[in-house]
């Protein structure tokens, strides 16, 4: 018996979120059909966090202890033959035997995608959010820049757990633009609930001049759970690494 770590890639249109649910098709749900088809018996795998329904993947990790005779490299062939279209393993390796995906990770990172048009392009908006017009890319590089470093983002997002904490440590926010796509990069040691959603959704509110970059410090300065409401599209959001000691 080897404790297995994966990295995996989905697109989260078709999926309720990563964790198995009641009802409902999950990331972790069609792979634990596949484990069992490989003999797994456990009664569920690791992996390192939650990702809402119609949120995507690229980098997200997930364990399991398995009694498998052959190399990783079967391991990983056997599972992509066995896993739907939606989800892919991208690599498998064994691991230390108390290697925990989730408790072990140093950092998280996600990228969130909008690209600005004023019609509809369905193709587009499976993977990104559409705005218009076009924001005001500066005013959103300045007012991000204020996300860096250790803060209470209340604001911004919930605990897991009721009653937990809401600080979080940021260490990379910031904006790319390629034509007329944006993306945001945003890393930090751990993520509230829904923080990077409210957090975009307010940046692009400050693009187009609904709010002053300020406001960002205001929210982090004073938090108040529930403070920011607006909150960006699922689609537009991917989990792109999980970083980890070396």
């Amino acid at each position: 018996m080897a404790r297995y770590k994966i990295v995996l890639a989905y697109d989260g249109t078709d999926f309720k979120g990563m964790q198995r649910q009641a009802r409902g098709r999950t990331v972790q749900s069609v792979l634990e059909e596949a484990l069992r088809t490989l003999g797994w018996q456990q009664p569920s795998l690791l992996h390192a966090g939650r990702t809402d329904a119609g949120v995507h993947a690229t980098g997200q990790v997930a364990a399991f202890d398995l009694a498998w005779r052959h190399t990783p490299e079967e391991l990983h062939r056997a599972l992509n033959a066995l896993l739907p279209p939606d989800v892919a393993i991208q690599h498998v390796a064994e691991s230390p035997p108390g290697f925990h995906p989730r408790y072990d990770a140093l950092a998280r990172r996600y990228t969130y995608r909008l690209f600005c048009q004023p019609h509809r392009n369905p193709l587009r908006e499976r993977l990104a959010w559409r705005v218009w017009p076009l924001p005001d890319l500066k005013a959103m590089q300045r007012a991000s820049r204020e996300l860096l470093g250790p803060h209470d983002f209340a604001s911004f997002g919930r605990p897991q757990k009721k009653g937990g904490p809401t600080v979080r440590e940021v260490y990379r926010a910031e904006w790319a633009q390629n034509e007329d796509t944006l993306a945001f990069t945003f890393e930090a040691n751990a993520f509230l609930y829904h923080m990077v959603r409210h957090t975009v959704a307010h940046l692009v509110a400050i693009g187009h001049g609904q709010a002053g970059w300020q406001s960002i410090r205001s929210y982090l300065k004073d938090p108040q759970p529930g403070g920011v409401q607006s909150l960006a599209p699922a689609n537009g959001l991917e989990l792109t690494e999980v970083r980890y000691p070396d």
